[in-house]
This record gives structure tokens, sequence and C-alpha cells, in this order.
């Protein structure tokens, strides 16, 4: 491979390859991978996947190494396939709303770009994450709630199949209905049936104004009862976040806010000026109806950014109140009618474990998660979190819910897929042999 003779783009050094052997947070083992390698265009990607596949390595796509399910973990050692390099930004089609990027775009690089052009991409799971990553396992985040999830934002791409040939699918065009989607097929597949070599995505014009909200309650269901009560109102929040008191209390140790600790509602109201101020009269009459002890809004963008960095940093904030610990995270989604209900069942199996952890979730679209920290040299510790992520799926799925409403199913989840999806998933795998019959494409996840 031409990439080899460069010993800039290929690394077997251990530090690197254990960079690449884990993903940021989560509590699945580190596994090295032989070799990690940096390519820069879709030719060299082709030529390290056709290789490859006849030698029968393994390849893992990485990124940023943000996943939450193992996804960039390479159980089977091979080759770790590092994006970072594949970074530019293509083609920015204003009139289209429309962009292309190769995939070791961040969703950062990519907004501060479309910026100067009145645009913004609008899914933000919360880190910095690469858009290929994003892709792969379908991320949503705070913004879904409005905007939909990474999968509704891809128009078309490029990939490389398994054997080392390209494939084109979408196109450009808002709307199509001509064969099969393989667009949304390969989005949330997480590396397995192909790897991404370009991306077609939406783009948004920016708001004229955004307010940006919180409110405290006394407790977790009224906060789940005020998110539904705005949506059944017609007020279209842009973010509507539930953060429980445990989260709170983190976020304020790590960075040094002296927020109420009781469940919170984080909100933001984006269009118009007008219809702006409209909607937040309507969400002060609902919290007032709803019991909130407190709220407060502004129309500062720098106020705001702050107010949503604590909600972004939740993760690392959680993580960093235990030392030592790595953090599993349920990621269930339910029927909005349910998600009062849910939560508090996943409080109440907390408790009956005596397990400490979080609540915190995208309450708009009824994706929430319990995040326990875990010291997973314990074996009782991680048994008594594996069970208790257990009973807040099965709680779920028993009520029209999913195992997974944006992490992906990776090396975590895969129980919960099958009780999940049943005689689907048989389906599922014969879709993967067709694609990648010598299993080289991030093996075994998903299944």
């Amino acid at each position: 491979m031409s990439i080899i003779g460069d010993p800039e783009r290929i690394s077997t050094s251990e530090s690197v390859r254990r960079q690449h052997g884990q993903d940021l947070t989560s509590y699945h083992a580190q596994h090295l991978p032989d070799a990690v390698l940096f390519p820069k265009n879709k030719d060299e990607l082709r030529e390290i996947v056709a290789y490859a596949n006849q030698v029968k390595c393994p390849i893992v796509p990485y990124g940023l190494g943000t996943s939450v399910e193992g996804q960039v973990v390479p159980v089977r050692g091979g080759i770790s396939l590092d994006f970072t390099r594949m970074n530019r930004i293509l083609d920015i089609r204003e009139n289209d709303f429309a962009v292309r990027v190769e995939p070791g775009v961040t969703r950062m690089q990519l907004n501060r770009e479309l910026q100067k052009h009145g645009l913004f991409f609008p899914i933000d799971p919360g880190v910095d994450a690469t858009l290929g990553g994003m892709v792969a396992t379908n991320a949503s985040g705070c913004s879904a709630v409005r905007y939909g999830t990474t999968r509704e934002q891809v128009l078309g791409m490029e990939a490389v199949l398994a054997d080392g040939s390209f494939i084109r699918t979408g196109s450009l065009a808002r709307k199509s209905s001509a064969g099969y989607n393989l667009t949304q097929l390969l989005a949330g597949s997480e590396g397995t049936l192909a790897v991404f070599s370009e991306l077609s995505l939406r783009i948004y014009g920016r708001p004229e104004t955004f307010l940006y909200a919180k409110a405290v309650f006394p407790d977790l269901h009224r906060v789940c009862r005020t998110a539904n009560r705005m949506l059944y109102q017609s007020v279209q929040p842009g973010k509507l976040e539930l953060v429980d008191e445990y989260t709170i209390q983190a976020i304020n140790a790590y960075m040094r806010t002296n927020y109420a600790v009781k469940p919170t509602l984080f909100l933001e109201l984006s269009g118009w000026e007008s219809t702006v101020k409209a909607e937040w009269e309507r969400v002060e009459a609902i919290l007032k109806t709803e019991g909130a002890e407190e709220w407060s809004h502004t129309f500062d963008g720098d106020a705001g950014e702050q107010l949503w960095d604590a909600r972004r940093h939740a993760a690392l904030a959680i993580a960093a109140s235990a030392p030592g610990k790595k953090l599993m995270t349920t990621d269930v989604c339910v029927p909005l009618s349910v998600l009062p209900e849910a939560v508090l069942y996943a409080r109440e199996v907390m408790q009956a474990e005596d397990m400490q952890g979080a609540i915190l979730g995208h309450i708009g679209d009824g994706n929430y998660h319990a995040v326990f920290p875990v010291d997973m040299s314990r074996s009782e510790e991680a048994e008594k979190a594996e069970r208790i992520n257990a009973f807040i799926v099965r709680f779920a799925l028993e009520r029209g819910g999913t195992c997974t409403g944006e992490h992906g199913i990776g090396l975590g989840k895969k129980k919960h897929l099958e009780e999940e999806q049943g005689d689907t998933l048989t389906w599922m795998k014969k879709i993967k042999e067709l694609f990648d019959p010598n299993h080289i494409l991030n093996p075994e996840k998903i299944f």
C-alpha cells in the first residue's frame, strides 16, 4: 500500500494504539489495534480496504473516539482507520442548503465555516465529533426534538465496500423515490457495512433570534409533564432537555457553577423574534401551571452558550465525579406519553439496587439516559449496573420503545437488540453477509 511508505501516516507505537483502543468515557474494555493508519484521500482509503479484505484483516473506523458503546474498539486487533486527515469541506451549496464533506470533518469545524454564510448544521450530540462517526451511529442529541437525528440530514454518500469498490447513494436533491434507500441503510450501520469516503448533508439557515432558558422543579415527573405539555400546545423548541439533581451537582463541581441542585429543564427557542417572544409567553404559563419553582431566560448568546455548555459537559462532569470509574449509560427511547413513567421507573430501579447514578436526556423526543459510574474491576458492581440497564431496557421495550435512541448497539447492546428485533435480526445478518462476507468491517459490533 502506498500509505505504508509515509511513516507519518502509519503508526504501530503503543501510545497511538492505546489512544485508538477505546472510546472516550464508556466502560468497554480496551483492545489495541495492530496498527493505526491515517488515509488522506478516498483513493488511499479504497486501497487500504481492498488490501485488508484480501488478507482478511479487520478494519475499525475511528474519528475522535466519542462513541459510547465501544464502536471504535478493535476487539480483533487489525487496523484502526483514523479519518482525522480526511477533513476537507468539499462544497458548500448555499442555495441548495446542502454541503459535501469528507468523513473526518467535525461538526464544529463545519459550523464555523457555515456561519460565514449564515447557515448551520443542527445536530449536536453534546461533544465535538466527526460527521462520519455521527452518520455511522445515527447520532442525535439536544436538537433532535426540532431537526431529527443525523440520519434525517443525510442526502447521500460515497462509500467504500469491503472489496474495495465504491458505491454512491442518494443525490443532492431533497427527495427521491428511486429504488432502495441504501443511504438510510448505511447511515446507522456503525461501520459494519461500508466505510464512508464522502457525505452530502442538509444544512439550514440560522434563525434570527435564540432564547435560552432553564426552569427548576421539585421532582422529575413535573419536568417530563411540562415538556409534554409544551409539545402538546405546539411550542417548537430547538432543544428541550432534562437534567436531574445528581447531574446538576456534578456539573456545579466540574464547571464551578452554582445551579440549584434540583431537577432542571433546559430549553432553547429560535426563529423570528416576535415568534420566539410569543412562544416564551406560552412556556411561562405552562411553567406556572406545572409548579416550576423558578425559571430564567436570556437572549444573550454568550450567556446561552454558557448555559448549554453545562448540559453538553454533563457526561464528562459525571465521569469526573467518580475518579477511576467508567460510565455505563442506558439509551432507551420511549413514546412521549410513557416518558414520565419511564423516568420514575429508572429512578426506582436505581434506588432499589442501591446504585447512585444520574438521569438526563432529550425528553422532547422520549430519549433519556440513566448513567452509572462503575468500577469495572469489581464484578458485583458491574453486574449490578448491567442488571439495572436490562430492567430499564425491558421496561421501554414492553411499552413500544427501543433499547437505543442515539448511541447505537456497538458492543454493549447486542443482547438487547436480539430482544427488541427478534426474527428480524436474521435478515440484518444476511445484509451483513452480503456487504461483508469476510467480516472485516468493524467485526463483533451489533451482532
